[in-house]
């Protein structure tokens, strides 16, 4: 009776001892959030403080824009994806339920791709000036007016082309969620076609419209290749200037912290918006909205305004490359190009398999912790996904290298050898960069399948004796198989995708199939950079066609 009391308060204190998953779960947090946390201490304490020379001179100009781009390019897709989507879901006109899908594609360009490929068609020697002088007999550029092409709006305009789906998408359920009574209503007090959209169907929507700009300007703010390649000068840039030209590591953070801090606030509106889309009726069943038939000049301008944004962000892109590709046959045989094919697969590969299986890892640690801190830090670690690529660089090369030289420099007191640098002088460092940068879209993909499971059946498990382990492998591995493999085809395609952490973090001579895209472009060999961009075209529009195919279901 008396070792009763001992080994009671044995028990409970092993009871509130944190278990492996916990302890597993609380690790993978910190090293996803820890690139970001990194970069607010370089900002806070730099070695050479540039604030003040910054604001008095390159820095307003990097946020004015930002805020200018980012501002037109939300207006822009704002327009595009919201008036699409009303066509759409309210009329019935020749090529609607094609339209419906195509206008998702343009998610499938990169951003850089479509740059290169809208200046590759209307600059001084491309086929539409080419063609304007044949016609009209002009000899030189004197002899008429043209556009600037390089210029903040053409970056407006190809922003906006290929990332108005975002809208798109979410006003598209919106205008489905709404009831068809208050249209009939509408309309039975006189209210015309435009009447009914800017009374009615505008301020219903409007909180979908927040939340898909907000992804829109997230994604802007984000962007490297296109104003690089336009040379407008943004903040994103600004990060490239600083470190590399200027080599201010501390002033590269600097700016990384004001981009990161516009970021989340737009990810606290993305949020906000996402909140409040939520639509109530006061019948059990409210009636779906009729769909109004158009004919003649109507439907024809109706396909016509949804044709515009899908040729402007789907078909000029992969016209413009498939031109390039299929005119000279030999840029398919031009050196590096397997190589930049094989980094590209084994290196996103490797990083979308880590970044499930700790997604995954992370998830059932947090479900099975008792504590608080794991579910509170869950939600943190998306945070990564909103960060730049040049963000995480910063906050990743500048720890992980004097990490890198301090292992090497024990190994060679040690072995009396030099020792490379494994981290930053290898892949390894890009395969972590990637894991942190999409680790949101795994987590989601798995949380979500997961929480579709019944709680009796891991219940069920462990009361037949089955290990937390076990448990996870025998029941919510094979219920999840679907969305893991979605998740894990996903986060590969935003690997090969990604541009600016894999130009600052690639070792030397790593070309990836982005990077490739990038550099032949740059030089002006549109040719050589049509196979490389064409074939992550064809990656993404896999999974753009996973999304069309999630949304159809919904529907």
């Amino acid at each position: 009776m008396t070792d009763l009391p001992h080994s009671v308060s044995t028990a409970t204190r092993r009871r509130r001892l944190p278990s492996i998953w916990a302890i597993g779960a609380l690790i993978i947090a910190v090293l996803v959030l820890m690139p970001l946390v990194w970069v607010l201490f370089m900002a806070l304490t730099p070695e050479d403080n540039i604030w003040p020379h910054l604001i008095s001179t390159t820095l307003p100009r990097y946020a004015g824009n930002t805020v200018l781009l980012a501002g037109g390019v939300a207006v822009l897709a704002a327009v595009m994806g919201c008036g699409t989507a009303w066509l759409i879901a309210m009329y019935r006109f020749p090529g609607a339920r094609l339209l419906e899908w195509l206008l998702l594609l343009p998610l499938a360009i990169p951003a850089y791709v479509s740059a290169y490929a809208l200046v590759d068609f209307l600059e001084y020697a491309g086929p539409v000036q080419t063609g304007l002088r044949a016609l009209f007999g002009w000899e030189t550029a004197r002899d008429y007016w043209f556009p600037e092409v390089r210029s903040r709006g053409a970056a407006i305009l190809v922003l906006a082309s290929v990332l108005y789906p975002y809208v798109y998408l979410l006003c598209r359920a919106a205008y489905r969620e709404q009831s068809g009574g208050i249209y009939d209503v509408a309309r039975a007090l006189g209210a015309g076609a435009f009447m009914r959209f800017w009374r009615v169907g505008l301020p219903l929507s409007r909180p979908a419209i927040a939340a898909g700009t907000a992804i829109v300007m997230m994604e802007t703010v984000s962007d490297f290749g296109v104003v690089e390649f336009f040379a407008v000068q943004t903040l994103t840039t600004g990060i490239f200037s600083v470190w590399l030209e200027a080599g201010n590591p501390g002033g590269a953070a600097q700016i990384a912290s004001l981009v990161l801090g516009m970021v989340l606030l737009l990810v606290a509106l993305e949020k906000i918006g996402r909140n409040r889309m939520r639509y109530f009726t006061t019948v059990r069943q409210s009636r779906a909205v009729s769909r109004i038939h158009l004919t003649g000049f109507a439907g024809l301008g109706a396909a016509a305004v949804c044709v515009l944004p899908f040729a402007m962000g789907f078909v000029l892109p992969v016209g413009v490359m498939l031109g390039h590709a299929v005119g000279d046959w030999h840029v398919w045989k031009a050196p590096g190009l397997t190589e930049a094919v094989w980094n590209t697969v084994s290196v996103g590969g490797i990083a979308a398999l880590t970044t499930v299986l700790a997604a995954t890892f992370l998830v059932y640690g947090v479900r099975l912790s008792s504590s608080r801190l794991p579910r509170l830090l869950l939600p943190a670690t998306t945070l990564g996904y909103a960060a730049p690529g040049a963000v995480l660089a910063v906050g990743l090369l500048i720890p992980l290298a004097a990490l890198d030289n301090a292992v090497a420099d024990v190994i060679e007191q040690v072995t009396g050898r030099p020792m490379g640098l494994l981290l930053t002088g290898s892949a390894a460092v890009l395969i972590y960069a990637y894991c942190i940068r999409f680790f949101a879209i795994a987590q989601g993909a798995v949380d979500a399948a997961m929480g579709r499971i019944s709680p009796s059946l891991p219940m069920a498990a462990r009361s037949l004796g089955r290990t937390p382990g076990q448990t996870l492998r025998e029941v919510f591995l094979p219920l999840i198989r679907s969305s893991f493999g979605t998740a894990l085809l996903l986060v590969f395609v935003d690997c090969a995708k990604e541009l600016p952490a894999t130009l600052l973090l690639r070792p030397f001579g790593f070309d990836t199939l982005a990077t490739r895209v990038y550099e032949k472009a740059s030089l002006e060999n549109i040719a050589e950079a049509s196979p490389a961009a064409l074939l992550v075209m064809s990656v993404s529009l896999v999974a753009v066609l996973i999304l069309a195919r999630a949304n159809r279901e919904r529907a």
